[in-house]
């Protein structure tokens, strides 16, 4: 192996450093950087697996035309043209770019400066719009700035820590580990859960508040006044550095407690702990973000924070964790349709002052359409010319059915892309082979405003390139080629450091002009640093906001709740997430093996009550409808959320699971300020569909299923793996299954007992087909085993004919080690009675530690059911 190259996690905002060692055969191998401060040596069950998701069998490695293969020219020329033509016939409004957080703040900011100082317009958006989108507005209107004040290490030390629509543990393991590990050191912490579902991160409450989903305005305007009429307000503080707070407490003080769903003894116990503690941080992430009320939420926990004085020092502050690697990068470059480069807006001075530093041939003056409007205005054909970079909106935007039919529509569509087959990809005109996470260089920015390199370790594959070497060339063919002359990234980022510190003597927060003269060999060694704020890097602890007279501002929110209520036809609140081992559309985690057994197929959890009342049990196959689509999931019957309400993770696209797309359902309610999406509140109803047959099929070459109710498809070691439900006539079912088998795994079709069929060549197992009436959750456990044999013994062939092995799993627990719940009880069983006790015995819960909370939540269950 070569040496270790030090880089950073493509998932979540936590941005961990990770060291990656190429193996000479296109992988490599994984590790955690002890030296980098956002993960100090830990990973989570994603990064762990990286090294699983490098291969090429799924790449776009060449330039594609209307599903033909051209060379660079042709397709370079292609775009450029078109947006030539389009911008001639129709202005600049009628072009739209929507980029994404996986980009590299390099590639962000030559996007930015193509459409915005060159194109004439502001119609570029990023996927961040739904992740934080209104944690910038409300940054805006209390701070003057989107300015995240503190830093990681204040969770620590933190005496106080709440965490507000956050599944820490899940969603950024990392960042939960260190919380984890504080309050394991310091039981006195403590911390609470603001959330509707019992979350994994409950694990470590010492109070949950299953609020009513929309009501967090509500609760801390309860908190505000409380805090007020006990006194507990730095009035130093609020008098020399804040206003506007008689107009906040007035809306606070006519808040109606009762409005949260919570019991009183329950606010009452928060209110005290906030009331009495100096040292607190609330983290807030999705769950208070992707709402019509989202910008309101954010400023209502803010503005608890100001009345406290409890900002900008050790321990302390609002924090705001982005969902994606590169969300902040994006902030930086004004990515968001409604922002300028370096933390600048569309106000008249601003606009001049890009517009110089750029040479701007074409300045955009006004912000442009924010990302769930844009493609609205695609489908309605006001946007002629689209171009997508990186994401996959087909599946991530609310009413997903209506963008892929705008973008079908769409007369010039264009996706920038590593992945070969997306839901996006697959309804763009011109696909450009995109450099992926190995293979590209620059910078990204993480959640604490911690700069990072990003460093290939992996050459480029085909002819793939990365995305700021696709917009200069397109730049250089409108005509713009000397403002997009660059070398390569360091002169981006040279550049980017450049505009930052332009004009700047302190009015904008965002100021790393001194790397601005970095050569290229001090960017290439480049140590991650947190930008901005004093001495100790945190902001506002003295004031110092960036409103004009410097002054924070006290938002009134009045608590609204979301724009679709649940009514009699669809009584349910829909709400979507994350689950611990995928991210996003699964284009990366879904190659990986062991992150495919934790959550293996899309499922919609509700209540037991809920359930009972649609005649559902858990594996039953339910169809989600709303108002704008529907979806069809897994049941599972779960009491981690409230009676009337249902959870779904958004992870499943019709490459995995045609039915599975949840998002098709979701409602497109924007919040109005931020345009962020109402992504956890859509009403809906749930039915049970009538399967008459439930199967699993493991083969050696992918299948091409016929037409069936349900299905979802998922990585094995070395094999697809499918599990499937229909309506139609078991028979029917039987024979055309068994065809589809065939057709890409030939060989003697062997029958066997149970409805169990296989094809066996050469005594080795090429493909498993099982089939019944009843949904069979062990299935693929049992014949997984056989897909690894080289050669079948007589016996081994009798026992998989007569259904596999006796061994049940249970459902993977850790990915890891491949550690089942099965085996993790049978440890409990045998005596082991801590965590450290299982991993002891089984291993699980000793590596990245993404399983302990459910290793625990096991071992709570086993001491239950003993007192019982």
């Amino acid at each position: 192996m070569t040496a270790g190259v030090h880089t950073t996690c493509p998932y979540c905002g936590v941005g961990c450093g990770i060291v990656a060692t190429p193996d000479g055969k296109g992988g490599a191998a994984i590790a955690a950087d002890h030296d980098h401060p956002a993960n100090q040596g830990r990973l989570c069950s994603k990064g762990a697996a990286l090294g699983e998701t490098l291969s090429l069998g799924d790449r776009l490695l060449h330039p594609e035309i209307d599903g033909q293969r051209v060379s660079w020219e042709v397709a370079l020329d292609t775009v450029a043209e078109g947006f030539r033509k389009t911008i001639e016939e129709h202005g600049p409004g009628a072009v739209a770019f929507y980029v994404s957080g996986q980009l590299l703040t390099e590639d962000y900011y030559a996007a930015n400066k193509l459409i915005k100082g060159f194109l004439g317009t502001a119609n570029i958006d990023t996927n961040s719009r739904l992740c934080m989108a209104s944690s910038v507005a409300g940054h805006k209107r209390a701070f003057g700035s989107d300015t995240v004040p503190g830093l990681y290490e204040d969770f620590e030390l933190a005496d106080l820590v709440v965490l507000v629509g956050s599944n820490l543990a899940w969603c950024h393991p990392v960042l939960f580990q260190r919380l984890e590990a504080a309050k394991r050191a310091r039981p006195s912490m403590k911390v609470v859960v603001v959330d509707p579902r019992r979350t994994e991160t409950c694990d470590i409450a010492d109070l949950h508040l299953a609020l009513k989903p929309g009501s967090d305005v509500a609760l801390f305007n309860v908190l505000l006044a409380g805090l007020a009429e006990r006194g507990a307000i730095d009035r130093r503080f609020v008098e020399q550095h804040t206003s506007g707070l008689d107009e906040a407490l007035a809306v606070a003080r006519t808040t109606d407690a009762t409005a949260c769903g919570l019991p009183s003894a329950e606010i009452a116990t928060f209110l005290d702990w906030f009331a009495r503690t100096d040292k607190v941080v609330t983290l807030y992430s999705q769950g208070v973000n992707q709402s019509s009320a989202g910008v309101d939420k954010v400023n209502a926990l803010i503005n608890c924070h100001l009345l406290t004085g409890r900002i900008g020092r050790p321990g302390m502050g609002p924090f705001s964790i982005t969902g994606q690697p590169n969300a902040m990068g994006g902030r930086e470059v004004g990515a968001l349709s409604n922002t300028l480069a370096a933390h600048m807006d569309f106000g008249a001075a601003d606009v001049d002052r890009v517009g110089r530093f750029w040479r701007a041939a074409r300045m955009a003056t006004k912000p442009g359409l924010k990302a769930v409007e844009l493609f609205e205005a695609v489908r309605a054909g006001r946007i002629k010319a689209v171009w997508i970079m990186a994401t996959n909106p087909v599946d991530s935007l609310p009413d997903a059915d209506a963008v892929r039919e705008a973008l079908r529509a769409c007369e010039l569509s264009i996706v920038s892309e590593a992945i070969r087959a997306t839901d996006t990809v697959d309804a763009c005109r011109i696909r450009l082979p995109a450099l992926a996470w190995a293979e590209k260089d620059g910078t990204v920015t993480n959640s604490e405003r911690g700069i990072s390199r990003q460093r290939p370790f992996l050459p480029p594959p085909g002819e793939a390139r990365q995305d700021w070497w696709i917009l200069s060339e397109v730049a250089r063919r409108l005509g713009h080629g000397e403002a997009f002359a660059w070398r390569g990234v360091a002169d981006i980022f040279r550049e980017h450091a450049a505009l930052s510190g332009f004009e700047n003597e302190g009015r904008r927060d965002f100021d790393i002009g001194a790397c601005a003269t970095l050569d290229d060999a001090a960017y290439e060694a480049l140590k991650p640093f947190v930008w901005g704020g004093g001495s100790d890097k945190r902001f506002f602890g003295d004031g110092g906001f960036f409103h004009a007279d410097r002054r924070a501002r006290f938002v009134a929110t009045k608590a609204r709740f979301p724009v679709n209520a649940p009514d009699g036809a669809r009584p349910l609140i829909l709400n979507t997430g994350r689950v611990r081992d995928q991210w996003h559309t699964m284009t990366r985690t879904g190659k990986s093996v062991r992150l495919a057994g934790h959550r293996p197929e899309p499922a919609i959890e509700l209540h037991p009550r809920d359930a009972a009342a649609r005649g559902l049990s858990d594996g039953d196959i339910a169809e989600v409808t709303s108002a704008w689509g529907r979806g069809v999931l897994r049941v599972h019957v779960t009491d981690s959320l409230r009676c009337g309400e249902a959870f779904a993770p958004m992870h499943w696209t019709a490459q995995v699971s045609r039915a599975g797309r949840i998002n098709a359902a979701v409602n497109p309610a924007v919040d109005p300020i931020s345009g962020q999406p109402e992504l956890k509140h859509t009403p809906v109803e749930i039915r049970r569909l009538d399967m008459r047959w439930h199967g699993t099929i493991l083969a050696r070459r992918a299948v091409m299923l016929p037409e069936i109710s349900y299905w979802a498809r998922m990585q094995g070691a070395g094999y697809h793996a499918y599990v499937f439900a229909g309506e139609q006539s078991f028979a029917v079912a039987q024979r055309a299954l068994a065809a589809s088998v065939r057709t890409t795994n030939p060989g003697p079709w062997l029958v066997g007992e149970k409805n169990v069929t296989a094809v066996i060549g050469d005594g080795k197992v090429e493909a498993i087909m099982s089939l019944a009436e009843t949904h069979d959750a062990g299935a693929r456990d049992r014949f997984a085993p056989f897909m690894a044999l080289e050669r079948l013994t007589d016996a081994q062939r009798d026992e998989l004919l007569h259904g596999g092995t006796d061994m049940h799993r249970g459902g993977e627990i850790c990915a890891c080690f491949g550690v089942s719940c099965g085996a993790v009880e049978a440890a409990i069983a045998d005596g082991a009675a801590s965590l450290a006790a299982v991993g002891a015995k089984t291993h699980a819960g000793t590596s990245c530690g993404s399983c302990r909370p459910e290793i625990r939540a096991l071992l709570r269950k086993a001491r239950l059911a003993k007192a019982a």
